[in-house]
């Protein structure tokens, strides 16, 4: 009996392996075709040794920048919706920071300063010149906040797309496990088994994507969830928000658009955002929708936009 138990685990693992394997290499044959296929909308613009993906399209000024949250797999796709809105009236740029998106792999540290410097050089080297008005989503408010602070002659504004602040950072939790968990399984092909996970992503659900860049997005999402980059911003978002915390509060106009805080493992994450907006003088608009603001309240936020550069310009 008991040999028949080590025979039976051993061809469960042997079977176990050889799924693996297939997925493994069913993914890298997919990864090499989808790269072929799906080729970046945008510019690819060399910076600090690697190239990140600038997508821009409208006219008008200022130019609109948009910096995606953590992880967010593909923010050129992930904007859409919102950019959309305001491209009629004014230039309209997403910058994919390195592991994003087209954007390169890099082993560059992700410290805010490196990741300022690349973004600014992005944006210059695909001739988007400041001043600048940054719409920054999730963890990239400490971007944000950081380049008002050190360069405030290129920040017009900031629209704060439920923007992280210094301060939450005193109370997001420790990265998780299943945060490298989730990388392992976009690396090796196990999240292909999943096609849900892209059939359900908000930019394929409220319609803001054709067939082709939905095709164009699942390949993204499959193949460059929580790549490295995104792990080390990760490790490195407390040491970015402390040092932003020390840089105080810059001297800009900002409107922040606050989510009902459901989807944020952060305790008061609504009274934060707007205590900041508060301290900075500048407008809040309290929102009952989740963390993702841009997909599910672009209409609101486009038509508050427009109203909010109208009276910044005549000022």
């Amino acid at each position: 009996m008991e040999t028949r138990f080590v025979l039976f685990g051993a061809g469960l693992m042997t079977l176990i392996v050889l799924l693996f394997a297939v997925v493994f290499a069913n993914h890298r044959v997919q990864v090499v075709g989808e790269r072929a296929s799906y080729q970046p909308p945008g510019e690819l613009v060399s910076v600090n040794g690697h190239r990140l993906h600038v997508y821009s399209e409208g006219a008008g000024q200022p130019t609109l920048v948009f910096l995606s949250g953590s992880a967010t797999t593909a923010p050129t796709y992930d904007f859409q919706g919102l950019y959309r809105k305001l491209s009629d009236d004014y230039r309209t740029v997403v910058v994919e920071r390195a592991g994003y998106g087209w954007s390169d792999d890099s082993d560059a540290s992700r410290d805010l300063a490196t990741v300022l410097s690349e973004t600014r050089a992005a944006l210059l080297g695909s001739g988007h010149e400041p001043p600048y008005v940054l719409f920054p989503h999730s963890m990239s408010g400490l971007e944000a906040l950081y380049w008002a602070q050190m360069y405030p002659q290129e920040v017009a504004a900031i629209v704060g797309l439920d923007p992280a602040v210094p301060s939450v950072y005193e109370k997001i939790p420790p990265p998780r496990v299943y945060l490298a968990m989730v990388a392992f399984a976009s690396r090796t092909g196990l999240l292909r088994l999943f096609p849900s996970l892209c059939r359900n992503a908000p930019p394929v659900t409220q319609g803001y994507l054709s067939t082709e860049q939905t095709a164009a997005y699942c390949s993204i999402l499959f193949g460059r969830t929580m790549t490295r980059e995104m792990l080390s911003e990760i490790s490195l978002a407390q040491t970015n928000a402390e040092l932003v915390a020390s840089g105080g509060v810059p001297d800009v106009p900002i409107y922040l658009f606050v989510s009902d805080g459901s989807d944020v493992a952060v305790p008061d994450w609504r009274e934060l955002l707007v205590e900041y907006a508060e301290t900075a003088g500048g407008r809040y608009r309290l929102l009952d929708v989740s963390h993702y603001v841009h997909l599910f309240a672009a209409e609101i936020i486009a038509a508050e936009t427009r109203s909010f550069l109208q009276d910044l310009l005549s000022d």
